[in-house]
């Protein structure tokens, strides 16, 4: 009898441990889940600023989740004072990560100094910065510089008898300006035959690269390359070719050259409208993904400068399978 008392109050004892355990297990797992959200500020450019824009920002959007273990919060401006207000504003929130795509490449040493003192890391995305390295921990970032040479290689090897350029600018200072705009300078000061029709920033804007074109269409001075600096404003040029029917793409009186190959401007390159695009990667989301989880885990970032993989495309050999695989 004594037995069968102790083996029933034994068999208690450890029912009420079980649920006692499936209880407190219940309890913490959302808890821990909650408390374990990484906070990371992201600053980047106006997602309507360009179609690549837009394929950055939700690729940000789509891997910066709670789902991943993210709690996000985004900041946007083209401009670089407005977007170091924002870099304060989210140390003053206390962030763990602050991810920048900057609008300007100079004036952030101030505020990532400040980062660096509150114990936020910084990663720098899409575009570069001229800061001491050991102010952010790692840049996924294009080679703009290397997107410029190789589309003015590309342009040289066209051997036009004389190159009369409209040349038309990003936001000036943007790292995207500098590069794309740097090859094409150097080119033109060395070769006699290179001469720039004008120069002008059209801000990655369609519609005032559209004025540009318009207003050197009617001043009546000749021209036979559109070198633009994204694909929206080459899209903007072109609407003032045609306007003016000036005949355009391979084989045609104009050359058009863009950049970030969205897929509806490869697809002017397929259709022989357009003459070349270089590409501008911008999906980075998932390279800032393993660096953060890197360092949470205590180990250095892999690489200090990812540089991301990118070519050109050139009308007279682009592909249907190029404009699936890499139109954005």
């Amino acid at each position: 009898m004594v037995k069968k008392l102790l083996s029933i109050l034994l068999a208690a004892c450890m029912i009420f441990a079980l649920c006692a355990c499936g209880q407190q297990g219940d309890t913490n797992t959302p808890a821990d889940d909650e408390g374990g959200l990484i906070k990371v500020g992201i600053i980047n450019n106006d997602p309507n600023e360009s179609g690549y824009r837009t394929a950055n920002d939700k690729d940000m959007k789509e891997t910066f989740t709670a789902e991943n273990g993210y709690e996000a919060s985004f900041a946007y401006s083209l401009k670089n004072d407005e977007q170091i207000a924002a870099a304060q504003k989210f140390i003053q929130d206390e962030v763990d990560y602050l991810l920048i795509s900057a609008a300007g490449t100079s004036g952030w040493d101030s505020v990532l100094k400040d980062a660096q003192a509150a114990g936020i890391r910084v990663i720098l995305f899409d575009r570069t910065i001229d800061a001491d390295e050991s102010l952010y921990e790692a840049s996924i970032v294009s080679d703009m510089a290397k997107e410029g040479q190789t589309a003015v290689d590309w342009l040289t090897a066209q051997n036009l008898e004389t190159y009369n350029i409209i040349h038309i600018q990003g936001v000036m200072g943007s790292s995207a300006q500098i590069g794309r705009t740097g090859a094409l300078d150097e080119k033109v000061a060395a070769e006699a035959n290179w001469n720039l029709v004008t120069q002008q920033t059209a801000e990655w804007n369609a519609e005032t690269a559209q004025q540009i074109v318009q207003s050197v269409i009617d001043s009546g001075t000749a021209f036979n390359v559109i070198y633009a600096e994204n694909d929206d404003m080459a899209r903007g040029a072109v609407q003032a070719l045609d306007k003016a029917n000036i005949s355009h793409g391979v084989g045609k009186d104009v050359i058009v050259m863009g950049f970030d190959c969205n897929k509806w401007a490869l697809e002017e390159l397929l259709a022989g409208n357009w003459n070349y695009d270089g590409q501008c990667n911008p999906f980075q989301a998932s390279y800032i993904d393993s660096i953060i989880k890197d360092l949470e885990a205590g180990n250095a970032p892999a690489e200090k400068v990812v540089i991301m993989d990118e070519k050109g495309f050139d009308a007279a050999t682009i592909t249907q399978e190029d404009v699936d695989n890499y139109g954005i």
